[in-house]
């Protein structure tokens, strides 16, 4: 690897969906931009906690699924060339003398930029973790906090322990026919009430009451083991009893705890554990850096992708004047605009 950074106009901490968006915008613009994340893969949340789940407000597509999302949005920057650097960390942003900023990310990637983009959604995501001494020896083997590959469930028993969306579909999952369906499922929840969607709770009700799955109140406590394999849970129920249970997997879905790592060493103001920005140019307190989507704050504040969209495309806008300081920004429409036209790659209609 180069000792040399790599020189460049824009880099984007964030390869979610309103990262990716941020490449579109800024590549409409001319503004060539690296993109980095600490996944092994674009998408951000959409790709880490809902791939197959529909959503429903991006508009004018009536429904698509995280995966569609995130494939679409890097169909649409294919135009504009980004290099991504994936599975890697910013550990540095520092101001240079001459008004540039070195970025280095954990593997040791340095770039020298003119302005930042941090689209790191609400942080980097780590799982809450089931407080049971020893147990954690088993993740990644018996013990998983994320369902990355379901056909490793098939066939297998399983005990769910969570009362969200996301124990409660999986359960759902596993238990109805096709190929990643389970020997057994055992869904664990500390109390009879859920966060979960009211139909899923229904369903697992119903599949209960036919006897294809079981529900049991109450916390995993303990755990039995032979030949360094986890054989059984130790589960306490309210009535004070703990109660054996065999199983050959066990999935917690506790939720994802966000945590904006080193990003809160920036030096940039905060509140609540968002950045602070402007609504003009969606500025943070540096100038030159500017931050999208779910981690920045500002009155009226809605997370929602089609903001962080909007916010992208204001940002872009605010950071021109950096990248090229004598050129006057007019705002064109890709629908008439033949210089967009080019920098996008396509044929300029003729109208009769």
């Amino acid at each position: 690897m180069s000792t040399e950074p790599i020189q460049t106009d824009a880099v984007i901490v964030g390869a979610g969906p309103v990262g990716l968006f941020q490449v579109f915008e800024l590549g409409l613009l001319e503004i060539k931009a690296h993109i980095i994340d600490s996944l092994a893969y674009p998408g951000g949340q959409c790709i880490e906690l809902y791939p197959d789940k529909p959503i429903y407000d991006i508009p004018a597509v009536p429904v698509c699924t995280g995966k569609e999302l995130t494939d679409n949005l890097l169909k649409q920057i294919e135009p504009f060339g980004a290099n991504f650097h994936l599975g890697q960390e910013v550990t540095q942003v520092e101001k240079q003398a001459d008004g540039r900023f070195l970025v280095a990310t954990s593997k040791g990637t340095r770039f020298l930029t003119k302005t930042v983009f941090i689209a790191g959604g609400v942080g980097s995501f780590q799982p809450r973790t089931l407080k049971v001494e020893g147990l954690d020896k088993f993740d990644g083997t018996q013990l998983h906090y994320r369902v990355r590959n379901p056909a490793q469930f098939a066939g297998k028993n399983l005990v769910i322990v969570g009362g969200g969306d996301s124990a409660l579909d999986w359960a759902l999952n596993f238990v109805q026919e096709g190929p990643n369906k389970a020997e057994s499922v055992i869904l664990i929840h500390r109390r009879d009430g859920f966060r979960a969607a009211p139909a899923s709770v229904a369903k697992m009700r119903e599949l209960c009451d036919a006897y294809e799955m079981q529900f049991v109140v109450g916390q995993v406590t303990g755990y039995d083991e032979a030949d360094g394999r986890l054989t059984h849970i130790k589960v306490t129920g309210g009535d004070g009893v703990t109660r054996t249970m065999p199983l050959d997997m066990l999935l917690v879905f506790f939720g994802l705890s966000p945590k904006l790592g080193p990003i809160a060493e920036w030096g940039l103001d905060l509140g609540r554990k968002q950045i602070t920005v402007d609504t003009e140019k969606f500025e943070t307190s540096t100038p030159g850096i500017f931050a999208v989507g779910d981690i920045n704050t500002y009155p009226g504040k809605k997370k929602l992708i089609l903001s962080g969209f909007h916010e992208a495309a204001l940002a872009a806008f605010g950071a021109s004047p950096y990248i090229f300081p004598e050129k006057r920004v007019l705002l064109q429409y890709t629908t008439t605009s033949p210089k967009l036209h080019k920098v996008l790659g396509v044929e300029t209609p003729v109208f009769d």
